[in-house]
């Protein structure tokens, strides 16, 4: 008993004498901006297709571009994969998916494969009626659901046709734990990713953070993007005319793409949602194919009729995933799926909630400013009145975090919102900020690619009459321009510790770009609590703040103790 009483003792006055950890308890913060850091380049060349990291390492017939996903609950689990040729050029003939098996063998021991599951496969075309376009064909896209797995166990797999001797070698996964009072050790987020240098290195810094998850918030290959920027100026990889009559995409970008993910994606579950890159029009007004082909997402397991928004859970998180590049209207079928999603939510066994989608809602740099206000004012106070804790979006190619917003308003039961679009694309990392002398876009700028046009003026605050503010918003905590990723490692039911680690920082040892606890407040916050128009902070006085932090301490200490 005194050996634990000093233990306690060393430690409270230890940590006392260094700077913790801030929680979300401490805020609202003050707004702080870390600028693009001088020494730095704003961004970096495209990988090139020829690179060995891009290339095919077996032969056609063999699996590649092996990779996971999770399903509703963690007895379930996807595993995909692409077997045959791709085609590209004028004329381009579909392979016959039946003419290969789709197959896993899993066990328990590395070598013992006790269990066989077979599943789909398909293929898809991406068409240009226009002459100098070029069409393609997929490879064959295997999709598996292997089922009657057990939560936070490792299992050994292999994929492909053993009809046709043509099996993978063998690869491990471990499932997400349970629901209830389990979760996750880390989790990774990432966006608007790419395939540059700086992708790369967010890749590399991303896999030495060992994550269990990763959430993929939109924009992953910048397809139609590969050599089209950077200067070039053409809307097309294969065409010399400025003036295509529709952005090519070059699909074989995705097959790189794929290669380049696999020893990552073979091991961990990885997440998607569609963002704008990934819309990819082409003949017959036809949109998302490589998207909707390429990924299985558990849309029907989530009691969801589209793979452009679903659920799931990981121990005692619950996960939403949003489309906002289909209907997101009160009337339409993704709302009222939503709707249904967080009523059936038992908090007492997922007490996490989180959101993604694309396009942030809450952004004070330039680029996309008030993009998908329309979005935000069809779905903000459904998330809300469900205490929705946390939301992650990309689309902006910089880093923000903001302090519990609602409505434009702090408020302490809003959800936390953290854009992570700085994984690395092609575009450049953004570093205007629409409070910047000059900088404000124009009410007819960032018009979205979906939905209407809802940009509007503040008409409370210090910024009321206003479509930009003259200063930091006070909803915006800590903003950089800097490229990374992110990481969310949920402790318990009410603490999750939040860290951005940007990629300049990744041969440093313990460093971080951004870090935070962000804490629940089930008993102040919850889903029974009304729409507000306006708040202005957490109604806590500091000495309930510190209780609260030095609770969580000892908390957490005799969890790891006992």
């Amino acid at each position: 008993m005194n050996s634990l009483f000093f233990f306690f003792f060393f430690f409270f006055f230890s940590t006392a004498s260094t700077t913790p950890i801030p929680t979300t308890l401490d805020g609202p913060f003050k707004p702080v901006t870390h600028r693009l850091d001088p020494t730095l380049r704003q961004g970096s060349d495209d990988v090139p297709m020829t690179d060995p990291r891009l290339a095919r390492k077996v032969d056609s017939i063999m699996p590649e571009q092996i990779a996971l996903a999770a399903s509703y609950s963690p007895s379930s689990i996807w595993v995909s994969w692409v077997t045959g040729d791709a085609q590209i050029g004028a004329n381009v003939t579909a392979l016959d998916p039946t003419t290969v098996a789709s197959e896993v063998w899993y066990g328990e021991e590395s070598g013992k494969y006790g269990f066989k599951q077979r599943g789909n496969s398909t293929v898809y075309s991406q068409l240009y009626p226009f002459a100098g376009l070029l069409n393609y064909t997929s490879g064959i896209i295997h999709h598996v659901r292997l089922e009657g797995l057990q939560p936070g166990k490792r299992y050994y797999y292999k994929c492909g046709d053993s009809s046709l001797s043509a099996m993978s070698k063998e690869h491990s996964f471990k499932t997400l734990p349970s629901p209830g009072h389990n979760f996750p050790p880390r989790i990774a987020v990432v966006g608007d990713l790419g395939l540059t240098r700086n992708s790369t290195s967010t890749i590399d810094h991303l896999a030495s953070n060992d994550p269990s998850l990763i959430l993929m918030v939109g924009d992953l290959t910048y397809a139609n993007q590969y050599l089209t920027t950077g200067g070039k100026g053409v809307p097309c990889y294969s065409c010399a005319f400025p003036d295509a009559p529709i952005r090519e995409t070059y699909q074989p970008r995705w097959d790189g793409w794929g290669r380049f993910m696999e020893p990552l994606t073979s091991k961990i579950p990885m997440m998607v949602i569609e963002g704008n890159h990934e819309i990819e029009p082409q003949i017959g007004g036809m949109t998302f194919q490589s998207y909707l082909t390429r990924f299985a997402v558990p849309s029907q397991e989530s009691n969801s009729n589209s793979n452009f928004y679903y659920s799931f859970n990981a121990g005692g998180v619950h996960f939403i995933m949003l489309g906002a590049y289909v209907d997101y209207n009160r009337t339409g079928a993704q709302y009222s799926w939503l709707k249904a999603d967080l009523h059936r939510i038992d908090r007492q066994v997922t007490p996490w909630v989180v959101a993604s989608w694309h396009s942030p809602w809450y952004n004070s740099y330039s680029s996309h400013y008030q993009e998908f206000e329309c979005m935000r004012q069809e779905m903000e106070e459904l998330l809300y009145q469900y205490g929705v804790d946390i939301v992650f979006s990309g689309h902006v190619h910089a880093y923000e975090r903001m302090n519990r917003v609602y409505n434009y308003s702090l408020d302490p039961c809003g959800p936390v919102y953290i854009t992570v679009g700085d994984g690395g694309n092609i575009e450049k990392i953004d570093t205007e900020f629409a409070d910047d002398p000059g900088k404000c876009p124009s009410q007819s700028d960032n018009i979205p690619e979906f939905g209407g046009v809802c940009h509007l003026n503040f008409s409370t605050g210090p910024a009321k009459g206003k479509f930009c503010w003259d200063q930091q918003p006070e909803w915006s905590a800590f903003r950089e321009s800097s490229f990374g990723h992110g990481i969310i490692e949920v402790v318990n039911a009410t603490y999750a510790l939040w860290t951005w680690h940007r990629n300049q920082d990744s041969y440093k040892e313990n460093s971080r770009g951004d870090e935070i606890y962000i804490v629940r407040q089930p008993d102040l916050c919850s889903k029974s609590v009304q729409p507000i128009t306006s708040k202005t902070g957490s109604p806590r006085s500091k000495e309930v703040l510190h209780a609260s932090f030095l609770g969580f301490i000892f908390s957490s200490l005799f969890q790891q103790l006992f």
